[in-house]
């Protein structure tokens, strides 16, 4: 019995290590890509855009630490200043879809009825409609740009987040704080704001942390059929394009970009497990 009850103890130590490990991590990626993003507006090895024909195509360390493009470009430059556009991009549209979603799920849950039903018929609509498409109608009207690519996927994000609030602000109007606050004759206003916000705001933040993983990804597709910010801004999505003519001859092109993709999503979904371990009582309490 001893042996059994040591060995689960040993057991829940390193389920716990490795949840903070998750959260250390993720935190670290995304630390360093920030750290990144930020130092790529006020300097890179070269600028981004400059074109230096004689130099193209060379190869990692032949010119500059990560090679060139086919334009003679410093491909290292490009992936700094692409960090920047995608993560601006990802983290704006996931802050405006975020807020107005979470705005429409406490609402809903607040008032119920027909305006309940009213907006999950919407977001039905809104799912049936994915960012790619939601990109091409706004490009029809906005034209390809930073503006567009934020529309879309913010667009997208807020049936994701009100869905997630709503279903989390129904099971705080049925716990008893909440029976109290109404017993005492506070208005449903006074509730969202005072007792549920506070109790749900730490589910929806874990939401928005792995959600802006599925935004870099978006805003990378969105870049890749040439709808996210016009050239010669460089994004990684738009890098992953211009790269397919040259698979063979410069497979670093494609590469690169795509390991910068695959390492932010990592890295939003390692921090959003992370936090949800810490911010979540049911799983700190396992």
């Amino acid at each position: 019995m001893a042996s059994f009850s040591s060995t689960a103890i040993a057991g829940h130590r390193r389920f716990k290590l490795s949840r903070r490990i998750n959260l250390v991590s993720g935190a670290a990626i995304i630390g360093l890509l920030v750290a990144i993003a930020l130092l790529s507006l006020i300097w890179t090895p070269l600028p981004p855009a400059k074109m230096q024909i004689v130099h193209k195509l060379q190869p990692p360390l032949a010119f500059g630490l990560l090679g060139t493009d086919q334009f003679g470009r410093d491909v290292l430059s490009m992936l700094m200043a692409g960090c920047w556009n995608s993560l601006s991009i990802a983290i704006t549209s996931v802050v405006i879809g975020g807020s107005l979603g979470s705005i429409a799920g406490i609402s809903a849950a607040a008032i119920r009825g027909p305006f309940e039903t009213l907006l999950m018929r919407i977001c039905d609509v809104v799912f049936a409609l994915p960012p790619i498409l939601s990109a091409m109608m706004l490009g029809a009207f906005l034209g390809p740009g930073r503006l567009t690519a934020i529309a879309a996927i913010a667009v997208f994000m807020i049936p994701v987040f009100a869905r997630v609030t709503l279903a989390t602000a129904l099971q705080a109007w049925s716990r008893d704080y909440v029976t109290a606050a109404r017993a005492i004759g506070n208005t449903r206003l006074t509730i969202s704001l005072r007792h549920v916000l506070p109790n749900i705001i730490s589910q929806i933040i874990v939401h928005g942390a792995i959600q802006l993983g599925l935004a870099i990804l978006t805003e990378a597709g969105l870049s890749f059929l040439g709808l996210g910010m016009a050239p010669p801004a460089p994004t990684w999505g738009r890098m992953l394009a211009d790269a397919q003519t040259y698979l063979a001859l410069a497979p670093w092109l494609a590469i690169l970009p795509g390991l910068a993709i695959a390492l932010t999503v990592l890295g939003f979904n390692m921090l959003g497990d992370g936090l949800r371990d810490l911010l979540d009582p049911r799983e700190a309490s396992r």
